[in-house]
């Protein structure tokens, strides 16, 4: 998959093929997103609908037994949760997932009126998308043809005998790579790309389920060595299940020593470490540092940024790292350099045929779909059936040639008239967030003033960049999908690596048109939202204003808050990642941060108790929510100041303000999807991102009459306010 947010695409680039997970070389720290990866993508059946009513909120599905002020997530959600039990190829039901379905259905639209035009009619650029679409769904070609696609990229892998040559297939694009480098915006000097190196290797998808030792994650752990004794013997190993034990050790060799903890890696003063090339093949062991930087194409890189590296004393010094955070710090890079160095070459070779295998599994013979869904599909997620292969083949499509379908996407879908609204609605959440820097005690005036330079800075982008990707060179092979991601896998690496020594483009994006998210940027402090997420539940021209502010606005505010969340705020007014802070004032803030990681610890829902939300892990989201809604609610004022704000269905226009936030999160998961996530989310579960963030606003506590003695009541002092 081409994908425009990987920092590192030498490697990453697979990610459209293999569950990148635990991959410090797909992860780009830069960009905060929405919702997590992939979760707005969920698969779909006899889906649940909607109603929003007259106004944007159906007040018919409020459970009026429960009071607001003792779970207002269920307040506003739970009679429409109770109505839609999770159909079975859902791990994941919301309003969220709901308008993915939405968007997937439109782009289905467009396609069926691809494949009804006479081919002979067909642009280049039609053909490819429809040639794309077509062999992905052509199940039964790909069961005929075998492993017969797949052969030649597994001959080259076992035809490898030394380190040397396995370092220059991890080189090359569209090979598993544990080690990889790319090209992404320097993040201490961003008006230049630098070359970015980094690691992953695991194949479940966090550590954590490497050191479980509860009798869940033991059984989940034997199901994985089963699926990877699958792969091996498929790929013809004579004792598929003793080299699957072998390479199960090296992951879990990988997850105990050289992984770090997720919270810990979201730490920007951790994760920037720049490097010259003869210090990077100085920590590189038998790898060939600098002949496969060389191969990739980043040997002229001013530097080498390097995410995972062992903090020195000094460091450790100035950030105060406790025991109980380096406890929580693996090797690193130079780890893993040393643990490919011991492990035999025959080892690191099964580990790239099972990860070639896995991940291109949906275009091989059934068998290994149906292997791949029992694992990270049930095992993993809890969901019962497989997601329909139409929808699926919507994803491989946009995948490889996203943009060209969002062109016509947003010709057909999102009209010019939505974006003149929402130009209004950002700036109107500007001026509250001036408004708020000016009013807050806690920061004193020499940060106020870099404050207001970094907003004032905000680059905000709606509905779609206005040169969306052709793909040029990209050529689709009819018939045959894995070629086809490999030749996206090639044109995406090159494309990546073309912009070292090149300017900034800022008109780029690392979202589609049609995709349902919006995400803050760092490097170029810049917030975007696609056309996708600008429909309902978030917005609507017909709308109630109090709705678009409590929806839309929550979200505008929410990615202006990453700005400015725990790690946002390390950046400048140009992207730069340098302390812009005084003394006491990161002080004042870095403690409102620790109060409100105590308050998302105390979230507890599964387990009797004992599993919990990770305050410090979702922090950065936390802040972006409850920061975000404050400033929305601000700017809902601003925009209704002298304005007759009617009383609606009986509710007035603050509560309709925060039942739009609500419903926004409405949603439900099965138990296997939560604990996934609560491990590996940086986002807080839906019922938290609405009764953890409300719970800290004293104008929901006047919107509902919220007293002491109700459940989610705060004291006024415990409350956190940050923007």
């Amino acid at each position: 998959m081409i994908q425009k947010t990987a920092a590192l695409l030498g490697a990453s680039l697979l990610a459209l093929a293999t569950p990148a997970f635990a991959d410090d070389v797909a992860h780009d720290d830069h960009v905060d997103t929405l919702l997590a990866d992939g979760e707005a993508a969920a698969p779909a059946s006899a889906l649940p609908t909607i109603s929003f009513g007259t106004w944007g909120f159906d007040p018919a599905y409020l459970a009026t037994d429960i009071k607001p002020g003792d779970d207002f997530n269920a307040y506003a959600n739970k009679r429409w949760i109770d109505a839609n039990p999770l159909p079975p190829e859902f791990s994941r039901i919301g309003a969220f997932v709901l308008l993915g379905e939405k968007s997937t259905a439109d782009v289905k639209a467009l396609m069926d009126e691809l494949v009804a035009k006479d081919p002979a009619s067909l642009s280049g650029d039609e053909r490819r998308i429809l040639d794309t679409y077509r062999t992905f769904l052509d199940t039964a070609a790909i069961e005929a043809a075998g492993l017969a696609p797949a052969q030649p990229f597994l001959d080259t892998i076992k035809r490898a005998t030394t380190l040397n040559q396995l370092a220059m297939l991890w080189a090359a694009p569209g090979y598993a790579s544990p080690i990889g480098g790319g090209v992404s915006i320097d993040a201490k000097q961003p008006d230049r790309h630098i070359a970015t190196v980094g690691f992953g290797g695991l194949g479940m998808p966090d550590r954590d389920y490497y050191l479980d030792t509860t009798e869940k994650g033991r059984a989940i752990q034997a199901k994985y060595k089963a699926y990877l004794a699958f792969l091996l013997g498929e790929a013809g190993y004579a004792d598929a299940a003793a080299m699957a034990e072998k390479v199960y050790a090296f992951e879990d060799a990988n997850a105990r020593t050289v992984q770090w903890d997720r919270a810990v890696r979201r730490n920007r003063d951790l994760t920037y470490n720049l490097l010259t090339a003869d210090e990077l093949a100085a920590i590189g062991g038998k790898v060939p540092v600098k002949a496969m930087i060389a191969a990739i194409g980043i040997e002229n890189s001013p530097g080498f940024v390097v995410g995972q590296m062992p903090p020195t004393k000094e460091e450790i010094d100035a950030l105060k790292l406790d025991s109980a955070t380096l406890a929580k710090i693996g090797t690193g890079l130079p780890g893993m350099f040393a643990l490919i160095g011991e492990t035999p070459v025959e080892v690191l070779k099964a580990w790239m045929i099972k990860e070639f295998l896995s991940g291109n599994a949906a275009v091989l013979p059934a068998r290994f779909d149906a292997a791949s869904f029992e694992f990270y599909g049930k095992t993993l997620r809890g969901t019962p059936e497989q997601r329909p292969r139409w929808k699926r083949a919507i994803g491989e499509a946009e995948g490889l040639l996203g943009e060209l379908i969002g062109k016509e996407y947003v010709a057909r879908y999102f009209p010019p008239e939505n974006k003149a609204a929402m130009d209004e609605l950002v700036a109107t959440l500007r001026v509250s967030l001036g408004q708020s820097i000016d009013e807050i005690t806690w920061m004193g005036e020499e940060t106020k003033a870099q404050a207001r330079a970094k907003l004032a800075s905000f680059d905000p982008k709606i509905g779609y960049r206005p040169n969306l990707e052709t793909y040029e060179g990209l050529a689709i092979t009819a018939g045959n999908p894995i070629a086809n991601r490999m030749a996206a896998a090639r044109w995406g690496q090159a494309d990546n690596i073309a912009k070292l020594g090149q300017p900034i483009d800022r008109t780029e994006w690392g979202m589609l048109p049609q995709t349902v998210n919006a995400y803050y940027n760092s490097v170029k402090n810049e917030i975007v939202f696609p056309a996708g997420i600008l429909q309902r539940p978030f917005f609507a021209l017909s709308n109630d204003i109090a709705v678009n502010y409590g929806a839309i606005g929550g979200v505008i505010g929410h990615e202006i808050g990453h700005g400015f969340d725990d790690q946002g705020s390390k950046s400048d007014a140009s992207g730069a990642l340098r302390n812009w802070w005084t003394d006491a004032d990161r002080k004042a803030f870095d403690d409102l941060g620790n109060r409100l990681v105590a308050q998302y610890n105390s979230f507890c829902p599964l387990d009797e108790g004992k599993t919990c939300v990770n305050g410090r892990l979702t922090l950065g989201e936390n802040i972006g929510d409850v920061g975000g809604l404050s400033m929305a609610y601000r700017a809902y004022k601003i925009a209704t100041k002298g304005k007759d704000v009617p009383v609606i269905d009986g509710l007035n226009g603050d509560q309709r303000f925060f039942l739009a936030w609500a419903q926004v999160w409405r949603s439900t998961q099965r138990e296997e999807n939560y604990r996934n996530r609560l491990r590996t989310d940086s986002h807080s579960p839906e019922e938290y991102r609405v009764n953890g963030v409300v719970r800290n606003l004293d104008e929901w506590y006047e919107a509902f009459g919220v007293k002491p003695g109700d459940a989610m009541y705060l004291p006024p002092e415990q409350r956190v306010r940050i923007w």
